[in-house]
């Protein structure tokens, strides 16, 4: 079946958008990918939103938060309906949508996390039933509710050579460790890019360190690794999750902007290092997201880890893709009622499925 997937991640750059051909299981094949960078303004309100709901004990109702929603899912509509008309493929041959949402907080160790987007909204919009709200109920079940994407990392890495690892580098980090026997771990890794966005913003106004440049003219700054790396956070067992908003650049402060990002930037190759010690050595580390273009960050996670980093792209997919890929085909699990959460990637007790259903109105137009 053709299932679309979307995704805007805790960096804010963005909406990535494809479409997959899929049974949900073992076949995947991408079809098409689009993709819509935010603008400033619309940034700027997604960082509002969340900062709002970080304050919150609960999700609740907020101005600022309603207000991002409702634009968020709104360009959400927009950015399918071009990926279709890109893909020639008409609403009506599409038999799902899966629909992250955004993520404004994540509390599981509060009982909760929270991803923004009004489903039944964008069902009506693009005239295609939607699958949102991934993650409440592994939450609700004790699970951290993240990472989602491993089932579909299995699906992809299936013919590597097993252990084999994908690492995702968005805002923050993710691994999930394939065994010689098929089990399945997953956690998050701590920051990827997140901290080192927040320098450049704090220190030049630039949204990312393009190509590692600002990173790679410095000095790591040792005491101050060593401080943020000295964090018991490190040593828990997976699986476990963290908010972007868990660390922070403060320990960085005083460096220059050339010290810092080299400083920050091997703060995250280190926190995979360390991710790798609590599941052994893959054979092949695969690398999704959007840390696999900072050239400095591969090196440094190739110089810690002692193996070389893969961007995903040597496997044949589009790294840019993957994560809207994995909601595709998680959403395509949805409808058959197939888990998506284990007790190895999420920590809940059991495998589970996960997910809202929206039905698109009957009299919306499949385009």
């Amino acid at each position: 079946m053709l299932a679309v997937g979307l995704m805007s991640g805790t960096s804010l750059d963005g909406i990535d958008a494809a479409l997959i051909d899929s049974d949900g299981a073992d076949r995947v094949r991408a079809v098409a990918f689009h993709g819509l960078d935010y603008d400033d303004r619309t940034r700027s309100r997604l960082a509002e939103a969340a900062r709002v709901a970080l304050g919150m004990e609960r999700p609740g109702p907020a101005p600022a938060i309603d207000d991002a929603a409702r634009l968020l899912t709104d360009l959400h509509a927009d950015v399918v309906h071009a990926l279709l008309a890109k893909a020639g493929v008409a609403a009506g041959d599409v038999a799902v949508c899966g629909f992250h949402g955004q993520t404004v907080a994540h509390r599981p160790d509060r009982g909760w996390t929270w991803q923004i987007g009004d489903g039944q909204r964008l069902a009506d919009a693009i005239g295609i039933d939607v699958v949102a709200d991934f993650r409440s109920a592994d939450v609700a079940a004790g699970g951290q509710g993240a990472p989602l994407l491993p089932v579909y990392h299995q699906a992809l890495t299936a013919a590597l050579p097993k252990p084999a690892a994908v690492l995702n580098l968005g805002g923050v980090g993710n691994l999930t460790w394939i065994g010689a026997d098929g089990a399945l771990i997953a956690f998050d890794t701590g920051p990827a890019n997140g901290l080192i966005d927040d320098w450049m913003g704090l220190v030049s106004g630039a949204r990312f360190d393009a190509g590692g440049t600002l990173a790679g003219q410095g000095q790591v700054a040792l005491d101050v690794l060593d401080t943020m790396l000295d964090n018991p956070w490190f040593d828990a067992p997976p699986p476990k999750s963290l908010d972007r908003a868990d660390f922070t650049i403060a320990p960085a402060r005083g460096l220059s902007p050339a010290d810092g990002a080299a400083t920050l930037t091997r703060f995250t190759a280190d926190t995979v290092a360390l991710a790798l010690g609590l599941v052994g050595r893959p054979q092949r580390l695969i690398v999704a997201g959007g840390g696999r273009h900072n050239p400095t960050l591969m090196r440094m996670i190739g110089d810690t880890c002692g193996l070389t980093p893969e961007p995903i792209e040597t496997l044949g997919w589009n790294g840019d893709a993957t994560e809207a890929e994995g909601f595709a085909y998680m959403a395509l699990r949805t409808l058959d009622g197939r888990a998506i959460s284990f007790p190895g990637t999420t920590g809940v007790a059991e495998a589970m499925t996960g997910g809202t259903l929206y039905r698109a109105a009957k009299d919306t137009a499949r385009r």
